[in-house]
């Protein structure tokens, strides 16, 4: 049987692959005349996990976007899995998209589809796979994502919160290499907004994929981030670990996390 894998695994030991799955090299990207990404430079190694943090407007999303092909860099290099991608066609980007999946804020979901088919929807049409693999392998991320429950219904009759939950396991039906996440946790409740952390927190810990994750909640950021990256006026103004994040002395990143301490906390364990 050809079903996806949902059981906790180790990292996979070095396989001589590029240590880098992400790259961006000096990307500028301007609209109208105005700058939003100025000289961008950062990695994302295999397996980890990178969170893109600013203010709005300072270019975060407009990075995911770059990865998937969506916008092309006025100037820069992508690299994707060791490959330069940066003039590649859109034929050759489907096959960065079967490897690279995005969960968008607005879920993306197919609204005439129950959530039951919206998540086995990737995998339709495999070679080898059966309608009971298919069933089996929605069954299993319906679970671990905790939508089990609502498997017959239509996106429109969910919450925001369970939309993304839903749009988390069709990428996870994929079986990517990596996952992006843009703004998972913004117009959602505090409770909610705990809870979607726990879940892709729970995804990182058992699937350890490399994952880039765009917020500008720092409580988010800190239980997921291995790596961070700062945008300022579409300058990367830092790239490194959580804890030189947070014990940086630049004025302006030490007010942005004050400022998010004004905002509770709430950690739900799962």
């Amino acid at each position: 049987m050809s079903e996806i894998s949902i059981r906790e695994e180790e990292p996979k030991a070095d396989s001589g692959e590029a240590p880098n799955f992400f790259e961006f090299r000096d990307v500028s990207k301007g609209f109208d005349g105005r700058p939003v990404l100025d000289r961008v430079s950062f990695t994302v190694k295999r397996g980890e996990t990178c969170v893109i943090m600013g203010r709005s407007g300072v270019g975060k999303s407009v990075s995911l976007k770059h990865i998937m092909g969506f916008l092309k860099p006025d100037s820069g290099r992508i690299f994707i899995d060791g490959q330069d991608v940066t003039d590649f066609s859109e034929k050759q980007f489907a096959e960065i998209r079967r490897k690279v999946t995005m969960v968008f804020q607005s879920g993306a979901l197919f609204d005439s589809l129950t959530v039951g088919d919206n998540i086995g929807f990737p995998l339709e049409g495999q070679p080898g796979l059966t309608a009971d693999d298919i069933d089996a392998t929605v069954d299993k991320l319906a679970h671990l994502l905790e939508v089990d429950e609502v498997l017959d219904r239509l996106p429109g009759e969910l919450s925001t919160g369970m939309r993304r939950a839903v749009a988390i396991a069709r990428a996870l039906a994929q079986n990517p290499e990596a996952i992006l996440y843009d703004e998972p946790t913004t117009m959602v409740d505090p409770i909610m907004a705990g809870h979607m952390g726990g879940l892709i927190l729970r995804l990182k810990n058992a699937f350890h994929k490399t994952s880039i994750v765009v917020t500008h909640d720092t409580h988010l950021a800190k239980r997921l981030a291995d790596t961070v990256v700062f945008l300022q006026d579409g300058r990367v103004t830092f790239f490194g670990s959580w804890s030189d994040f947070e014990n940086s002395d630049d004025p302006f990143l030490q007010h942005f996390l004050k400022e998010d301490e004004l905002i509770p906390a709430l950690d739900v364990t799962l």
